[in-house]
């Protein structure tokens, strides 16, 4: 078994596919559009759906906004380098809102930072994790 995907409800189609393909990197795999259902799918991963986990991004043509909710945590992503990714993602628009450093109460080495997507949903940046 493994994980194929996680939905994201976006309210800005356009918005949230540029984000993820241009500040993050990731390549759009496909967008449908479901008029009957009146909403539109967009998938995007960093590499194939055959060895990569996507993400599903789910634009309801009829809502303009979602709340949250407080039981969602955040999408994890690792990175060569947190600090130059951070560098990376400011220069082409994106917002760290947890600047690149040491994992606070920890001693594993870990360096992260967190990124805010369109629709407020948060993006951990970590750094490659220790094989003991």
């Amino acid at each position: 078994m493994r994980i194929l995907h996680t939905m994201l409800r976006v309210t800005d189609l356009e918005k949230s596919i540029a984000f993820y393909t241009e500040v993050l990197g990731m390549t759009l795999l496909r967008k449908n559009d479901y008029p009957e259902g009146r909403f539109t799918l967009a998938f995007v991963s960093f590499g194939p759906e055959s060895q990569e986990a996507a993400l599903e991004l789910t634009h309801n043509w009829d809502t303009d906004n979602y709340d949250l909710g407080n039981a969602y945590g955040h999408i994890a992503i690792e990175v060569d380098d947190v600090y130059q990714a951070c560098d990376a993602i400011k220069a082409r628009g994106g917002d760290v809102v947890r600047e690149a450093g040491p994992m606070k109460n920890s001693s594993s080495g870990t360096i992260l930072a967190f990124v805010k997507d369109p629709d407020g949903y948060m993006i951990e940046l970590l750094s490659p994790q220790r094989k003991d």
